[in-house]
C-alpha cells in the first residue's frame, strides 16, 4: 500500500500545483479547495488500503473517520456531535473487533489452522502481574490477556516441537514474550494506540519453528524479546 500512497500523493501535489499555476496566469479559474478537500488525504489512502492490504481493519477505521470528517466539514454533521460520539464509536469498534476477530482476519490461514488443531493455555493479568516460565515444557498455543496489568511469558527454555500461535489482548497493559533463538516470529497485530515490537534477531531458516503473534493492543503493547 505504501507504494500506491506515494504515487497518489505525488500525482495529487503535481495536479494541485498545475491548477494553481494555470489560475495564476488567468488561464483557468478552478477552485479545487472545496469544503473538506483535505479529508481526501484520509479517504483515498484508506480506499487503497482496503484493496491492497491484507489487514483491512485499520484502513476501514480510517475510511469511516475520513468520511465522518468530510460530512462534518460540509456541515452535514456537527463537529460537537462528532467529538461526543468518538469515544462510544471507538469502544463499539473495539468490542466488535474482539468478538469477530476471526471473521476479520480472513487472510490469516496459518493462524486459523494452528488454532483449530491445538490446545490453548490461557493466562490473565488484571490490575496485577503474572510471570510464566515454560522451562523444558512442551508448549502449544497460548492466550494471554492483560488488562491494566502485565504478563511475562518466558519460552527461552521451552520445548516447541511445531508452529504455535500466541494470541494476546492488551488493554492498558503490557505483555512481554521471551522466545528461543531458533524460532521465527511472524506478527499479526491490530493496534489501537498501542504497538507490537519485535526485538529478536529473526534469523530465517526453512527448518525453524514459527511462532505467530496474533495481537490486539488497545492503549497497550506487546514486546517479543
Amino acid at each position: 500500500m505504501k507504494k500506491y500512497i506515494k504515487y497518489f500523493i505525488g500525482f495529487l501535489l503535481i495536479f494541485i500545483g498545475l491548477i494553481l499555476g494555470l489560475n495564476a496566469f488567468g488561464i483557468t479559474n478552478i477552485n479545487i479547495f472545496f469544503e473538506g478537500w483535505w479529508t481526501l488525504f484520509i479517504i483515498v489512502p484508506s480506499l487503497i488500503g482496503l484493496i491492497e492490504d491484507n489487514d483491512k481493519t485499520p484502513s476501514l477505521i480510517f475510511l469511516i473517520l475520513g468520511i465522518w470528517l468530510f460530512l462534518a466539514s460540509r456541515d452535514l454533521i456537527e463537529y460537537g456531535l462528532l467529538i461526543k460520539l468518538l469515544l462510544p464509536a471507538l469502544l463499539i469498534s473495539v468490542g466488535l473487533l474482539i468478538l469477530f476477530k476471526d471473521v476479520l482476519n480472513i487472510n490469516n490461514k496459518e493462524i486459523k489452522k494452528l488454532e483449530n488443531n491445538s490446545n490453548d493455555n490461557d493466562y490473565y493479568a488484571v490490575f496485577g502481574t503474572q510471570k510464566v516460565n515454560f522451562d523444558k515444557e512442551n508448549v502449544q498455543n497460548i492466550n494471554a490477556k492483560s488488562i491494566f496489568g502485565e504478563i511475562k511469558l518466558d519460552l527461552t527454555n521451552a520445548t516447541i516441537q511445531k508452529d504455535i500461535v500466541i494470541s494476546t489482548l492488551s488493554i492498558f497493559g503490557g505483555i512481554n514474550i521471551y522466545v528461543p533463538e531458533n524460532v521465527k516470529i511472524k506478527i499479526k497485530s491490530i493496534p489501537f494506540f498501542g504497538n507490537v515490537e519485535d526485538k529478536t534477531k529473526n534469523v530465517t531458516s526453512e527448518k525453524e519453528i514459527t511462532i505467530y503473534i496474533d495481537a490486539i493492543c488497545i492503549f497497550g503493547g506487546v514486546e517479543i524479546k
